[in-house]
């Protein structure tokens, strides 16, 4: 696929007709591409396929015709080729595979590649022969339209140079070490044909790519990559590259003209210097070292070894001495100390280093036109010139970035940029990472290029639109009728900023009109244009940004359903005139009208209408109408329905068994009190007869039916009709299903009873026997009663499960106040309507003490809400204008204007509710398995019936005397036939009586539901089944530590001061120091206000003048106004002590001397004059920048701070060091007893953090951990969870769930620590409302009391049965062991009680109290010493442990750092245990280890 050009010498040519002849005849050769013959210069100028012709054969061709031919140059040029991209009508004339041969017909036309889809067609052309519109009119009878990548292909045509398509590639390269992996990549990649450029990062794992499209395929790069050894995908879909012609040029010239630039590079001659660099801590170090030292003119290349702590740079003497480049290392950070090595060890570390040399920037190290381009972004949120600074100060290190102007007056930056290493929406995130909002401006980008472009090329970037173009207004409107709209399916999303994040992130591209993400539902509404992006490109764009994302096939679950109530229809004109209405109304998809029901129910797009929208219209037709009201209630948990049927159910069957009860009880009472009772059997029938006619019950009013029997049968009917109702439904529909349940047992068992004792009767009757049969009619009534019982109390006790669920159902609010606002949010009216009715984007009015009906965010007021009910945070939350609110939540003291934003199903409190209910009914393992258990026993149970009901037939006719013996009531006046059949009948129906799966199904669902129910009122929301069975499983806890072991906020934890009480009193440098800090913004300088305003008891601090900002150093600012301070400070101090002094008179026990040392810091009241104080504060770099030289003794003491993980900071007051500042993080201080118990409960304990190893070493001896995994990235902890579950391990991961969510996702039980909206955390399994490490002990301890709950459940339900059975199948008939069926029914009726009252016990649930587990590890927990600690720098397991120490060292290691630590203590004003923050780690990630980074 490509063309060359030669140009051939053409002699004997006399006038324009042998031009014409040559032309014809050549062009017509197979091959020729095209022919441009010149008479002037005797030449013919010929394009052709290579693989068709060569230049010897055209010259023989020529010379053939009669001219002579000679090759001017043997060596034919390379063509630039240029693509355009066509899409095929859906209904084409011709066929795809058609118009692909119609279209290489043409000359010019290289080749055509038809799409996977046969949508599109690329059609590689020769740029200097064609176009794309005329490419679009050769196929006669098919228009091909150009599709979007045309914008790649000649709009700027330049009959020198046609501007190439070109595309951008972004891939992720997993598996580089370190930069040898990034030159081996770029040097293989760089040499494929149509790679124009590339830029491996070592440190963002990523290589962009400038490539060809037609001549090499993205696919392929990525082929190349993994060929390489490395594993590559596609981080951006590739996407076409805007250069003007002055960059195509230099990229051709860059390419063509490499090697001599290599020449060049190689002729200067050179020096290689080995320097050695002490400070550095991990591989961006190095790399920033690398880059910046490689950016220096007068330096070809440079290799940085993190391992050997040196450096190797090749330089050229003549520009730049090793002083110079020593002096530039030291530049790059204060931490590094650069110094020249030994001689020995420079030949040492020459070769490896020597072979990692690499030029940083191959492509463009020579480059005479640096590639600039500019763009104008938009900054919202700067404040002052401190924010300018900031912000220039920041971006301008970006590599790739020229230059940049921020102006505070337009709320712009102008940024001049390199496309090739940055792009604008970098550079917007840069900014926005800064807690600025940034978008770029409408306005164009630039090209700038260095050298001047001549004229032709200037007029060219002037050129007007052509007038073909079609007008904004017109293209804007098209754009809307083409929007479309898709759900995407968002899983790892853990709290707002996650949302914040997708939304920001695919706003900026191209195609993607809007996007609103909900959290609880995981799942994004994104509307776009169908010609620009496709849905799977919008779940790839979201998976890029790290979280999982599906497209959802069931687009419709966005539509509006609504269902309303119309009065006033009279007729189907009516109906007609309703639907019709409604279906011509923009954005109802559908409409019905039932007349006789007066309802409607409507389909509608809420992007477009709303329900108020339709009900409005409805109105307008003449006719009234209001919502179907829905219930709100959470009548469906309550189980109120269920318990009410049971009740009657109940109640029905009791009324109709009393009587038969009494029944049975009077003929045992009559049959005891008869003198013969024990000697019946051996009565004749003609005693019996006899003895039956006097007994009242057994009068008989027919031959055969006595008056037992008939009001037996009268008894049981309606119990059988109206008590069995329910079960016969249920029985028939679990057989319509080819299942058996419960209710088929009992169906069976009580229609067996009842049919055979009915026929019994009927046969009685037939025969007109004188002695009456005996019935089995009381059993059913028996029966149904128990069993009805048993099911009343078993839903009682399931709506007691379910309280906490109903609890936050009744949390919703029922009805809003939408208003209306005019101009500056002037309110105009007000309207109150159901909940149910409120759109997205209304403004909704909250008044103090109201709910908040929908999410939303705040637009007007200021208020504080209280959240508790819903993040379980009994503090109110502060809601200002920007602030998001959740549905649910209770406004306290002012009233809120709030934009709606989540409505109807989709709001935070609905979703909570629907994650709990789905929780309560998700089915853990265990609960699997007694499902599939039940699915056999139905079946089994009734085959061992029919088993015991042929058993005992046979038994008894073949040996009677069994039966005769063990068969109470037996007596010779009944047929032994009878006798026998009777009592296998008992038997049988016994055993399905007795039966009961019910208990086997009840056991884990309702200790699960109990179980959920417990912890979500002890603040531990758990999943499902899964995790609570998963949790008493696991062997491992992986703590995250910043946020988890630690708050996650720098505190001061030190105040050291360096000058003398009567220099600088402690109260006037504390105001200083807070004053010139209240004007930054960095987490260490709140600290630092926080803790002054705390010691002076003020909120209100001095005033701070021309505030700087050096970021990496520190900050420089004036302060005035705090005398009025000190002086308020003061008098307190004195009224204070002149009480404690009246106090200690009271006493008499006073002594003169010691009154005038009481008053501290005192000053007279005499006028205040402001003074004005320069004041300096940051590390040791910033003080010596300004002259100020700190003593050995305090620099001792700073890193003594930072061996204990501190940030540790100095402060000078007018040219005077008069304090030092140590802050950290704080560990919780629950911590160290949540991990000493969970050590105790016998599991491993591990540390993973992304922070440095001192400080994660402080961390961990501090709690007892003594496994520590540090500066691990977020990815890799992930890996660490699968490398420790493929030991074999179940891991609980927990984290604060913000860069965690991977590991939480990964771990087998995920347990996230956080308030707010991480109520739903989705990676996690198990969420702990309360910010408290012992909530982690008490989610395991729950799991194990309830998973053991579970098990003496199944212990009762299978015992139960395997015991039960045997006996009614008169198994122990021997030992006179025998029951009758309604013994059976009531044995199963309290198998079911007692495996729910079983469950219910949880509820007697108590967490683990942290008094009782103090008391029990008195004594045992201590700080780990360091020795104790193994610390794994990565992943590795092979980490940097602490050397082996004999028991002498230890002891006087611990000794001498106890008595340090006291000591220190006895200097500090304020003195605990420390560290720094993951979260903070700008501090350490840049500067080091040992930091003493800035303010």
């Amino acid at each position: 696929m490509e063309a060359k050009s030669i140009i051939i010498g053409v002699e004997g040519m006399t006038c324009s007709s042998c031009v014409q002849t040559i032309e014809e005849h050549i062009g017509k050769v197979n091959g020729i591409h095209n022919i441009k013959v010149s008479l002037e210069e005797k030449n013919a100028v010929v394009i052709y396929d290579p693989k068709l012709q060569t230049p010897a054969l055209l010259q023989e061709a020529i010379y053939d015709m009669g001219f002579d031919a000679t090759l001017a140059d043997p060596n034919p040029q390379p063509v630039l080729l240029d693509t355009v991209f066509l899409a095929i009508p859906t209904q084409p004339a011709l066929t795809p595979k058609q118009i692909c041969s119609t279209l290489l017909r043409n000359r010019g036309i290289v080749d055509v590649k038809l799409s996977s889809d046969q949508k599109a067609a690329v059609v590689t052309f020769i740029a200097a022969i064609l176009n794309g519109k005329q490419i679009s009119h050769m196929v006669p009878g098919v228009d091909l339209e150009i599709s979007a990548p045309e914008g790649t292909s000649g709009t700027r045509e330049d009959p020198r140079w046609p501007q190439a398509s070109s595309a951008v590639l972004h891939l992720k390269v997993e598996g580089m070490t370190c930069h040898s992996c990034t030159s081996t990549i770029e040097g293989k990649i760089g040499k494929l044909q149509g790679i124009q450029w590339i830029k491996v990062s070592l440190d963002n794992q990523e290589a962009v790519v400038v490539y060809q499209p037609h001549l090499i395929t993205a696919e392929e790069i990525r082929h190349q990559i993994e060929a390489a050894g490395f594993t590559a995908s596609f981080r951006k879909q590739p996407r076409p590259l805007k250069l003007s012609a002055i960059d195509l040029e230099r990229l051709r010239n860059t390419q063509t003209k490499g090697s001599e630039t290599a020449l060049k590079e190689n002729s200067q001659v050179n020096d290689t210097v080995v320097f050695r660099i002490d400070g550095m801590h991990c591989s961006s170090c190095a790399l920033n070292i690398q880059s910046t030292i490689a950016a220096l003119p007068s330096v070809a290349s440079v290799a940085v070894s993190l391992e050997k702590r040196s450096a190797a740079v090749r330089y050229n003497p003549s520009s730049v001495s090793t002083e110079m480049l020593q002096k530039a290392i030291e530049a790059v950070s204060p931490e590094f100390r650069v110094s020249l090595p030994d001689p020995s060890e420079g030949a040492a570390l020459f070769p490896t280093l020597a072979s990692q040399l690499k030029s940083p920037h191959p492509a463009l190290k020579d480059a005479s036109q640096p590639l600039t381009q500019v763009a104008v972004i938009s900054i919202e949120g700067m404040t002052c010139s401190s924010c300018v600074q900031s912000i220039e100060e920041v971006v301008s290190q970006k590599a790739g970035v020229k230059s940049i102007r921020v102006s505070l007056a337009n709320q712009k930056g102008t940024v001049e940029y390199d496309p090739l290493q940055t792009s604008p929406e970098d550079l917007c995130s840069s900014i926005e990472d800064m807690g600025f909002d940034a978008s770029l401006s409408a306005k164009a980008e630039l090209p700038v290029a260095t050298a001047q472009p001549s004229p032709e090329v200037q007029l060219e970037h002037l050129k007007p639109e052509p007038p073909s173009k079609v007008s904004p207004a017109h293209l804007a409107q098209q754009e809307t009728k083409t929007i479309s709209k898709c759900y995407v399916q968002v899983t790892g999303m853990t709290c707002a900023s996650c949302v914040a994040n997708i939304e920001r992130n695919l706003r900026r591209e191209d195609g993607i009109h809007s996007i609103l993400v909900a959290l609880m539902a995981g799942k994004a509404e994104v509307r776009y244009n169908p010609a620009v992006i496709h849905p799977s490109a919008i779940a790839e764009l979201i998976q890029e940004l790290g979280f999982g994302a599906t497209v959802m096939e069931n687009c419709g679950e966005g539509d509006g359903i609504l269902e309303l109530v119309v009065r006033g229809m009279t007729c189907a004109s009516c109906v007609h005139k309703i639907e019709s209405t409604l279906m011509k109304t923009n954005g109802v998809l559908y409409c019905s009208v039932a007349l006789a029901t007066n309802k409607a129910h409507i389909k509608y797009d809420p992007e477009i209408i709303g329900p108020r929208d339709v009900i409005q219209v409805i109105k307008d037709l003449g006719f009234t109408t209001s919502l179907v009201k829905k219930d709100r209630s959470a009548s469906h948990l309550d189980h109120k329905q269920e318990i009410r049927q049971w009740k009657r159910s109940f109640v029905v069957s009791l009324v109709f068994c009393i009587p038969v009860m009494g029944l049975m009880i009077y003929m045992m009472v009559m049959d005891s009190q008869l003198p013969d009772a024990h000697t019946h059997q051996n009565m004749s029938s003609e005693e019996m007869e006899a003895l039956h006619s006097s007994m009242v019950l057994e009068y008989q009013l027919l031959p055969g039916l006595s008056v037992m029997n008939f009001l037996s049968f009268l008894l049981c009917v309606p119990v059988q009709m109206f008590g069995g109702w329910h079960f016969y439904i249920q029985a028939y529909k679990a057989l319509k299903h080819k299942t058996a349940n419960m209710d088929v047992l009992i169906v069976l068992a009580t229609s067996i009873a009842f049919v055979y004792s009915f026929v019994i009767l009927l046969v009685a009757m037939a025969e007109k026997a004188k002695v009456n049969p005996v019935t089995f009619f009381d059993t059913p009534p028996m029966l149904f009663v128990f069993i009805s019982l048993g099911r009343w109390l078993e839903h009682v006790a399931k709506g007691k499960t379910s309280e906490a669920l109903a609890r936050l159902i009744s949390l919703q609010a029922t009805e809003a106040t939408i208003v209306t606002l005019g101009p500056g949010n002037v309110l105009l009216s007000e309207e109150q309507v159901d909940v149910e009715l409120v759109q997205r984007g209304d403004v909704v009015k909250v008044i103090p003490g109201g709910k908040f009906p929908v999410d939303g965010r705040v637009i007007e007021g200021h208020s504080m809400v209280d959240e508790s009910l819903i993040t379980g945070e009994a503090m109110p939350v502060t809601k200002k204008p920007g602030n998001t609110v959740i549905a649910g939540s209770i406004n306290q003291n002012g009233s809120l204007l709030i934009s709606a934003t989540h409505v109807g199903a989709d709001t935070t409190l609905s979703q909570i509710v629907k994650l709990v209910e789905e929780a309560q009914t998700s089915k853990a393992p265990i609960q699997q398995f007694a499902d599939k258990l039940s699915g056999y026993f139905v079946p089994c149970i009734v085959a061992v019936s029919v088993v015991t009901l042929f058993a005992w037939i046979i038994i008894g006719f073949v040996d009677f005397e069994i039966v005769e013996k063990y068969f109470l009531g037996y007596n010779k006046s009944i047929s032994a036939a009878e006798v026998i059949i009777r009592f296998a009948f008992q038997a049988s129906i016994t055993v399905l009586c007795i039966a009961c799966p019910c208990s086997l199904g009840l056991a884990t669902p309702t200790a699960v539901m109990v179980g959920t129910g417990v912890g979500a009122q002890n603040g531990i929301l758990i999943k499902g089944g899964e995790p609570l069975e998963m949790a008493h499983k696991v062997k491992v806890v992986v703590f995250d530590k910043t946020g988890t072991i630690t708050h996650g906020t720098p505190e001061v934890m030190q105040v050291k001061f360096l000058v003398e009480g009567n220099q600088l009193p402690r109260n006037k440098m504390l105001a200083i120091v807070g004053t010139a800090e209240s004007n930054s913004e960095h987490p260490l300088g709140v600290a630092i206000t926080k803790y002054c305003k705390k010691e002076l008891e003020s909120e209100t601090l001095g005033t701070c003048t021309d505030f700087q900002v050096v970021p990496g150093c520190g900050i420089s600012c004036k302060v005035t106004n705090i005398e009025a301070l000190l002086y308020r400070k003061n008098r307190m101090v004195e009224e204070n002590n002149i009480k404690n002094v009246t106090l200690v008179k009271i006493e008499e026990n006073i002594d003169e001397s010691v009154q005038p040392a009481l008053i501290i810091d005192a000053e007279l009241p005499t006028p205040l004059t402001s003074q004005k104080y320069s004041v300096l504060i940051g590390n040791r770099e910033w003080m010596s920048r300004n002259g100020l030289i700190v003593k050995n003794e305090v620099d001792k003491a700073m890193m003594e701070h930072e061996r204990r993980g501190r940030t540790a900071v100095l402060a000078a007051v007018d040219g005077v060091l008069c304090g030092l500042i140590a802050i950290a993080d704080t560990v919780k201080p629950e911590a160290e007893l949540a991990v000493h118990t969970l050590k105790s409960m016998g599991l491993e304990v591990v540390l993973m953090t992304g922070d440095n190893s001192k400080t994660a070493r402080s961390i961990a001896s501090q709690v007892g951990i003594t496994k520590v995994f540090a500066e691990v990235l977020p990815s890799h902890k992930v890996a660490k969870v699968k490398q420790l579950q493929d030991e074999g391990k179940r891991v609980a991961m927990v984290g604060d769930g913000i860069n965690d969510s991977p590991a939480l996702a990964m771990a087998n039980v995920g347990i996230a620590i956080g308030t707010g909206t991480d109520v739903a955390i989705e990676a996690a399994d198990v969420v702990l409302i309360k910010d408290d490490l012992m909530d982690v002990v008490a989610s395991i301890d729950l799991s194990r009391k309830t998973v053991k709950r579970i098990r003496i459940n199944f212990v009762f339900a299978l015992i139960y049965n395997l015991i039960g059975v045997p006996i009614a199948a008169g198994v122990f008939l021997p030992i006179g062991l025998v029951l009758q069926p309604w013994m059976g029914s009531a044995a199963m009726a309290a198998s079911s009680v007692s495996v729910v009252l079983s469950s219910l016990l949880l509820k007697m649930y108590q967490k683990p109290s942290s008094e009782k587990l103090e008391f029990r590890a008195r004594g045992q927990m201590r700080h780990k010493s360091p020795s104790e600690i193994s610390v794994h720098i990565g992943i590795d397991e092979t980490g940097t442990g602490s050397p082996k120490l004999s028991l002498m060292d230890r002891i006087i290691n611990y000794s001498r750092a106890s008595i340090n630590s006291l000591f220190s203590d006895k200097r500090s004003v304020n003195s605990a245990v420390l560290n720094e923050p993951d979260k903070h780690s700008l501090l350490v990630g840049d500067f080091g280890e040992d930091d003493d980074t800035a303010l």
